[in-house]
């Protein structure tokens, strides 16, 4: 046996009989299991929450003392996880490594990919309780379900008032700010920029040429 076939069969030492798959010679043999039954053997002491690893407590704890210690090297944005700053780094570099095969869209996060193929798949997964609406992502089903409640946490503090999604929050403060983020990219000689991005794609429409 070559010494990488020997490497090999140590890192493949426990195989699960439930789906085939093998785990390394220093791994837990029972993380197999525990994904399969949803053990959750580690609980958080702060808040409850129970997973199935002493690694994913670790990384949860951190949302509670506030630590992040993977810091990007282009801006001051930093992590409590390694894997996120790897996904922040593709907003600096442009890659888009995650393509659909259907539409040729491409995405920084495998998520964004997941989500955008339910426009073509017709799946909406995510159902209100109280109407039987329908969404295609969880955060739109939240969002959603605060038209039942009447919850309005995002509130603003300079002029008082109360949103139900962080998004709408962000408009109403760039009226104050004056902030015009959505700039014009058609041409060299346009430097228009808007408050809003219906704003912006109203007035692409110049450059475009469409009315409708």
């Amino acid at each position: 046996m070559s010494a990488s076939l020997s490497k090999q069969a140590r890192r493949k030492k426990y195989t699960y009989a439930q789906c085939e798959k093998a785990f390394g010679w220093n791994s837990d043999p029972d993380r197999p299991q525990k994904i399969h039954t949803g053990e959750k053997f580690y609980k958080c002491d702060e808040c409850g929450k129970a997973v199935c690893y002493k690694s994913l407590l670790i990384d949860h704890q951190k949302i509670h003392t506030g630590e992040k210690p993977f810091q990007c090297n282009q801006c001051d944005k930093s992590f409590t996880q390694s894997p996120n700053l790897d996904v922040h780094k593709r907003i600096h570099t442009g890659e888009k490594a995650y393509r659909c095969h259907q539409s040729g869209k491409t995405f920084t996060q495998c998520s964004s990919l997941v989500k955008h193929q339910r426009i073509h798949s017709g799946e909406w997964p995510y159902g209100c309780n109280q109407c039987g609406k329908t969404f295609t992502q969880s955060s739109s089903l939240a969002a959603h379900q605060k038209v039942h409640s009447g919850e309005k946490p995002f509130e603003c503090h300079q002029c008082g008032k109360s949103f139900r999604q962080r998004s709408h929050l962000a408009t109403c403060q760039r009226i104050h700010t004056g902030e015009r983020p959505f700039e014009c990219n058609q041409c060299n000689r346009c430097v228009k920029a808007f408050q809003f991005c219906s704003s912006l794609a109203l007035h692409k429409r110049i450059h475009t040429g469409k009315k409708s």
